[in-house]
């Protein structure tokens, strides 16, 4: 595991976007794996940037959703995939045709969960899969104890999870209770996981994620066991690593063809 400390969450957008940037030069049709969140908008935002100025082709680049509400349509405003269509598609220029992600509305949800992990597969799997992390180690909305094998499938949402997304509904009765979510085995198989964490509230959990051992309380720490897993953390987020002295100097140190 790669760990890069940054100056702020601006920073470490614009160095995923690079990597995503490289990506697709390399493979312009590469499957990049996107989250929703406050998190990873800064890498959105870099990387929209970088095609506007036309420094890196999308025209060919595919999508891939991490997790989506059950029972919201496609088209409500708050289901996942209408957040990335507005954060992610749409300022990339890739149409809904190039984008994979569950049907949260599927009659059979166990059965849309394991068509997706089929479709995943069948798509040459995720080639980069930017993941953010919250305070209790989750990722995705695989919670803490979640297996480090599972699969996607459907999950409930605890009760402060709907309480901190109430925010986005006009209350919370209209938060469902659960969710589809990529299992912590089927985002290990992406080729590259790249992590942002921002802020001084993420840095017990990126500790425990880096740092601490692998365990299903901070489902995380699976990223260990990935042979290509970066982890992009501020100053604030890696005020809690014992080793970023360390982390410093190796990147400091790295060559610069590596990238990240």
């Amino acid at each position: 595991m790669e760990v890069v400390i940054v100056p702020d969450a601006k920073a470490g957008g614009a160095l995923i976007a690079g990597a995503m940037a490289d990506l697709l030069r390399r493979t312009p049709d590469a499957l990049l794996g996107v989250a929703t969140g406050s998190t990873p908008l800064p890498v959105y935002e870099a990387l929209a940037a970088q095609v506007r100025s036309g420094s890196v082709d999308t025209s060919r680049a595919r999508i891939a959703q991490l997790d989506e509400y059950v029972g919201l349509t496609a088209d409500h405003p708050e289901s996942y995939r209408s957040v990335l269509r507005r954060e992610v598609l749409e300022p990339l220029g890739i149409g809904m045709d190039a984008f994979m992600g569950p049907d949260g509305t599927a009659e059979d949800v166990q059965a849309a969960c394991e068509a997706y992990d089929r479709a995943l597969t069948e798509a040459g799997g995720v080639d980069l899969q930017l993941l953010g992390i919250g305070t209790d180690g989750h990722i995705g909305f695989n919670e803490p104890c979640s297996s480090l094998v599972s699969r996607t499938r459907i999950k409930t949402l605890t009760e402060q999870t709907r309480v901190d997304n109430a925010r986005f509904f006009d209350d919370i009765d209209q938060v469902p209770h659960h969710v589809i979510t990529q299992g912590i085995g089927t985002i290990l198989e992406a080729r590259h996981l790249v992590l942002l964490a921002t802020g001084e509230g993420k840095a017990d959990a990126v500790a425990a994620t880096v740092e601490g051992p692998v365990a299903a309380v901070c489902p995380a720490s699976a990223l260990q066991l990935h042979p290509h897993a970066t982890v992009v953390v501020d100053e604030a987020a890696a005020s809690k690593l014992k080793f970023a002295d360390y982390f410093r100097r190796t990147y400091v140190n790295k060559p610069d063809w590596q990238g990240i």
